[in-house]
């Protein structure tokens, strides 16, 4: 166990942090899994904002790297506009 105040707090605020990263990556997959699975073409297009958007967000926060998040938005892209 931690000695120090700080290392308490460290140790709390690590696990309050990797929730919350844990949470917005299984959020951001399940909506790119929802995208993928989609044939419709309008329903795709109105949903693809909204995942980009997403995939931004957590690699802006390092929780993904910044190149797979880029895969991903322009893979999303072509299977929305081949649809």
């Amino acid at each position: 166990m931690a000695n120090h105040k700080s290392a308490q707090k460290r140790i709390r605020t690590n696990a309050v942090r990797r929730l919350r990263n844990k949470y917005q990556y299984k959020t951001t997959r399940n909506a790119v899994k929802k995208l993928r699975s989609l044939t419709d073409k309008n329903e795709a297009q109105e949903l693809l904002p909204k995942v980009v958007g997403m995939l931004d967000k957590i690699a802006k926060n390092n929780i993904i790297h910044k190149n797979k998040a880029a895969n991903l938005k322009s893979g999303l892209t072509l299977k929305v506009n081949k649809l």
